[in-house]
């Protein structure tokens, strides 16, 4: 069918089609780069470390963020209406009458943000010694342990923070409190 001219050379443009036509052919190489895929990515311990910890710090900040985006009362309104209750307790315990009835209170979001976010930073640290055990890919299990290390460290220094702040709150209203029994 296809026979070479005379002189048993095939002419140059005859040989291949392909840009590579004068470079020898390795059989057992691939001649096309493969799409990158995320598979790899996904077996490696490391990566789901990485994942986990930094999703836990994320919802750090929305932790942070959620109580935010409810409307208020103003804070004076708030501190108040919490001074207030705390003199109606004290009048109730001088003249020994019974605590009234407490509203129950659904909880929002927040109490899930509350667990979530230590669990989800122990699993980032669990996983990327899962990953330095297997000796897989060290940036991500570095990655995975610092970002869960540090969403942990952010979740408890927010709560400490709060509980700080609300003592010295109520601290203050305290020491006000027989202000308000002038009133």
């Amino acid at each position: 069918m296809n026979r070479p001219p005379e002189g048993g050379k095939t002419p140059k443009s005859s040989r291949s089609r392909h840009f590579c036509a004068g470079f020898p052919v390795y059989p057992n190489r691939m001649t096309q780069t493969a799409p990158p895929s995320l598979l790899p990515l996904m077996r490696n311990f490391g990566a789901w470390a990485a994942m986990a910890g930094g999703l836990a710090l994320v919802l750090v900040f929305v932790q942070i963020a959620l109580p935010m985006m409810h409307p208020q009362p103003s804070a004076p309104t708030q501190i108040g209406e919490m001074a207030g209750e705390m003199a109606r307790a004290a009048w109730r315990s001088f003249r020994d009458l019974p605590p009234p009835q407490p509203d129950l209170v659904e909880a929002g979001s927040g109490a899930a943000l509350f667990v979530a976010i230590p669990l989800l930073g122990v699993l980032a640290l669990f996983l990327a010694a899962i990953s330095s055990y297997r000796r897989e890919a060290g940036r991500l299990a570095i990655y995975g342990a610092g970002l869960g290390a540090a969403a942990i460290l952010a979740h408890f220094v927010l709560w400490l923070a709060l509980a700080i702040l609300g003592m010295m709150l109520l601290i203050a209203i305290v020491q006000n409190l027989g202000d308000f029994f002038d009133i």
